[in-house]
C-alpha cells in the first residue's frame, strides 16, 4: 500500500512546512513600542518632544537591523494632557495594539493613572521624568531622577553654596510638588533646622498664566534680610508666563535664585532668557555636557528633526538611557515577554550621555550624576556643580515617616516594591488607591 503511505507523508511535510513557514511569519512581525505621550493640551510643550525622541531611538535600532532579527513599530497615541485618559489610552495600547513595551508619560497623576493598568495586565512601562519617589512598580522602570537624585542635592546645593536661609516651594497643584515639598519641608526643618516662618509654600494650577500677586509674594518673602531662593516644580506651560513675571519685577537671580526641576532647554526655547540669566536647574543632564556620547546625540537629534536650532534635555536622555536599557534586555533575555525582561532587566547598564553609565538597580530606579546648571542667555545652562559619582536613585524616602523603614527589590526571592524592614513584611500593591487619591486632588 505505497501510495497511502506516500499520500500521508507529503501531507504531513506540507503541514510541517506550512507550520514552518507560519513560524517564520511570525518570527518576522515588528516588535511593536507604544508611545505614551501628551502631544496636546499644557503639557505638549513638555512632551511631545519626547515622543519625536523615542521614534528616533526606534529609527535607530531599525537602521541596526531591528532586534532579535525583528523590526520596530512605534505605536502613537495622544492622551492630550488628560489624567484619566492617559490610563485609557493605555490599556489601548496593551490590549488592542498588544504592544511588547511603553515609553511614556511626564506627570505623576499621569503615571498613578496608568499604574494600575500596567500591573493589571502586565505591560512594561518606562517613565523618564523626576519625581517624588514614594513607589516601585514591578511594571515600571524610573528612569527619571528620585529626590534624592535632583531634590535634595539641589537643596543642599542652596544651603552650602549659595547660603540660602528663606526657601519659597513653589509648584503646580498635583502629587509630585506635593511630594516632594513634603520631603524637602521635612529636610530642611529635621536636618538643617530651618523654622516653619522661613518655608513658604503656594501651589497653582496646570496651566496657570497670572502670576503678578504670587511673585509680588516672593519679592516681599526675601525682603525679610535672609538669603532667599525659589524651589520650583512648576510643569508645563505654565513656566512660561512665571519667568516672564519674574523679569517684569526685576527679580534678579542674584538676589532671588530660582532652582527649577522642571524646566529644561525644550522650556526655555519658548521664551526670552535674557532676563533669567543666574537662574538655576537641577537635572541629570544638560545639553552642554561636554562629552562624545553628547555630541553624537545631539547631531543625530538635529539630523533627525532637520532643525538646526532643536535642543535635548534630561527626559530626553531618560529615554535614551531605558530604550538602551529596555533593547539590551530583549537581547538578553532573547525575547520581548515581559517577565523575562524584567527579570533581565536588573542589572543591566549602559552608557549616559554625560559620559558615563547607567545601571538599573532592584528597585527598578537607576544611577544617575546630578548636575547644577545656570540658564544662559542663549537658554543653555553653564553646569556650575555636579556630583563626583552617580547616584543611586532611592524610591522611598528616609525624610518621611511612613517610608523610612521600605525598600524595594524586585529580585527573587523578596519581589517587594514596599518591603518594610521593621516589620519583615511586605505591603504589596497599593496602585489602585493611589490612582484613585491622585485623580482626586
Amino acid at each position: 500500500m505505497p501510495y497511502p503511505l506516500r499520500s500521508t507523508a507529503a501531507a504531513l511535510l506540507s503541514v510541517a512546512t506550512l507550520g514552518f513557514a507560519s513560524h517564520a511569519v511570525a518570527q518576522q512581525e515588528p516588535i511593536k513600542v507604544g508611545i505614551l505621550h501628551s502631544l496636546s493640551g499644557t503639557m505638549a510643550i513638555s512632551e511631545s518632544t519626547l515622543k519625536d525622541t523615542v521614534e528616533m531611538l526606534i529609527a535607530q535600532q531599525n537602521e541596526q537591523g531591528g532586534l532579535l532579527g525583528r523590526q520596530l513599530e512605534a505605536v502613537v497615541v495622544d492622551p492630550a494632557s488628560n489624567w484619566p485618559l492617559f490610563a485609557e489610552r493605555a490599556r489601548e495600547l496593551l490590549e488592542q495594539h498588544e504592544v511588547d513595551v511603553v515609553f511614556g508619560n511626564w506627570t505623576s497623576v499621569s503615571r498613578k493613572a496608568v499604574l494600575p493598568v500596567f500591573e493589571e495586565l502586565n505591560g512594561l512601562l518606562f517613565y523618564p521624568v523626576q519625581y517624588e519617589g514614594e513607589e516601585s512598580s514591578e511594571n515600571v522602570f524610573y528612569t527619571g531622577a528620585a529626590p534624592n537624585q535632583q531634590a535634595i542635592p539641589a537643596v543642599e546645593y542652596l544651603l552650602n553654596e549659595v547660603g540660602v536661609e528663606r526657601f519659597a516651594l513653589l509648584g503646580t497643584d498635583y502629587v509630585y510638588p506635593r511630594t516632594t515639598n513634603r520631603i524637602l519641608e521635612a529636610f530642611l526643618k529635621e536636618e538643617h533646622g530651618i523654622a516653619d516662618e522661613d518655608i513658604m509654600i503656594n501651589y497653582t494650577p496646570f496651566g496657570h498664566s497670572d502670576w503678578q500677586n504670587i511673585v509680588a509674594e516672593v519679592r516681599r518673602f526675601g525682603s525679610e534680610g535672609k538669603k532667599t531662593a525659589v524651589i520650583s516644580t512648576i510643569n508645563g506651560d505654565a513656566n512660561v508666563p512665571f519667568y516672564r513675571e519674574l523679569a517684569n519685577q526685576g527679580i534678579d537671580a542674584a538676589d532671588i535664585p530660582v532652582i527649577a526641576f522642571s524646566v529644561g532647554e525644550q522650556e526655555l526655547s519658548g521664551i526670552d532668557t535674557g532676563p533669567l540669566v543666574g537662574h538655576l536647574a537641577a537635572w541629570n543632564y544638560f545639553m552642554s555636557v561636554d562629552s562624545d556620547a553628547n555630541y553624537d546625540f545631539i547631531d543625530a537629534w538635529i539630523d533627525y528633526t532637520g532643525d538646526e536650532e532643536a535642543v535635548t534635555n534630561d527626559p530626553m536622555e531618560a529615554h535614551y538611557i531605558g530604550f538602551n536599557m529596555w533593547a539590551e534586555a530583549v537581547r538578553k533575555a532573547g525575547t520581548t515577554e515581559v517577565d523575562a525582561v524584567k527579570d533581565a532587566i536588573i542589572g543591566v547598564t549602559v552608557p549616559n550621555l554625560t559620559g558615563g553609565y547607567a545601571a538599573m538597580m532592584p528597585n527598578h530606579h537607576i544611577t544617575k550624576p546630578v548636575l547644577i546648571g545656570e540658564v544662559q542667555d542663549n537658554g543653555q545652562f553653564d553646569i556650575v556643580w555636579q556630583t563626583p559619582s552617580t547616584v543611586a536613585g532611592d524610591a522611598w524616602s528616609d525624610y518621611l515617616p511612613g517610608s523610612r523603614d521600605l525598600i524595594s527589590d524586585w529580585r527573587k526571592p523578596m519581589e517587594c516594591g514596599n518591603f518594610n524592614v521593621a516589620s519583615g513584611s511586605c505591603g504589596g500593591s497599593t496602585a489602585a488607591e493611589e490612582a484613585e487619591a491622585a485623580l482626586a486632588e
